[in-house]
């Protein structure tokens, strides 16, 4: 029962950090009704900007303070993600109002090359890692309960903890706040927000500055953890899957989605991978998705649209 209770407990934290990084495809689709394939390289450059302006930053001020030049390196990579908010509203979507949902996705998919190449150009190639004092100890607990106790990795639940908080706030914005509802309104029909005011210019840059904010913390938790690298971009499209479950419009969605993926990973892993070899942790999430796609394809949380012709 107490390692069952360890893989579930390390498939909640896997998970929420999927939820998060869910979250940043649907606050784009949510907003443009566009699906971005941008979000990944979102992921690495904020967290590439992070890990060298935490070293640059001291340099060139002259200190040694880790937390100062930790908060500073988070305030110039939220600058960044607002100057790159700005510029593709300002030369992507502001000339691509009232397309076709494919050429938005096409555009974003060149937003993506262009972010890989000028994450490289700017920040190198190399592997780096972000010390932001997660702690890396484990933790026993309920050792009165269970032989040895329960072992959790106090990083994980400080990044669960850090995700959860996150993940509220946005819902609280969505949900009760003038901007959030522009959102909503944007995301049904372009036309009709504009034709009641509601700028679409401001709208698009403050849900990519959202989006970029929400990149920011999912790569600052991902790059303490594992490092940042340029394999970074890939590895948050592991998180497709939470969206298709969760629905591209739900942010509930995305987090109960990214719980349920992550918790059944580890599971079927630990429980399952012995009868088949292992591996089922990289394809789990991907099955599971193709069954919502054949019998649910709006997800669990999704909104069902049907076209009247």
């Amino acid at each position: 029962m107490g390692f069952f209770l360890e893989t579930l407990f390390g498939g909640l934290m896997s998970g929420m950090l999927y939820a998060l990084i869910g979250l940043g495809f649907v606050l784009i689709f949510k907003a443009s009704g566009v699906f971005n394939f941008a979000q990944g390289a979102m992921v690495l450059v904020a967290a590439l900007s992070m890990a060298r302006f935490s070293v640059w930053i001291p340099q060139w001020l002259g200190f040694e303070n880790k937390l100062l030049a930790n908060v500073l390196a988070f305030g110039v990579s939220a600058a960044l993600m607002f100057v790159f908010a700005w510029a593709v509203e300002r030369f992507v979507l502001r000339h691509l109002v009232n397309q076709e949902a494919t050429t938005l996705l096409m555009a974003t998919l060149g937003i993506s090359y262009f972010l890989d190449g000028l994450g490289q150009i700017a920040f190198g190639s190399s592997v780096y890692s972000i010390d932001v004092g997660m702690p890396k100890d484990p933790l026993f607990v309920l050792e009165s309960v269970f032989e040895g106790g329960l072992l959790i990795s106090l990083e994980d639940l400080t990044a669960a903890l850090v995700a959860a908080a996150l993940v509220a706030m946005l819902a609280v914005f969505f949900q009760y706040t003038g901007t959030g509802r522009a959102l909503r309104a944007v995301a049904d029909d372009h036309q009709a927000a504009q034709s009641v005011g509601i700028a679409l210019n401001r709208i698009w840059v403050i849900v990519w500055l959202v989006a970029g904010i929400v990149a920011l913390v999912a790569g600052i938790i991902w790059g303490s953890k594992f490092g940042v690298q340029f394999t970074l971009a890939t590895a948050t499209l592991r998180a497709l899957p939470v969206v298709i479950l969760g629905g591209l419009t739900s942010v509930p969605g995305a987090i109960i989605g990214g719980l349920i993926i992550g918790v059944g990973e580890k599971l079927s892993e630990v429980y399952l991978g012995p009868m088949v070899g292992g591996g089922i942790e990289i394809w789990f999430a991907y099955v599971l998705a193709l069954v919502f796609l054949l019998f649910r394809p709006q997800g669990l949380f999704g909104e069902k649209i049907i076209d009247r012709v």
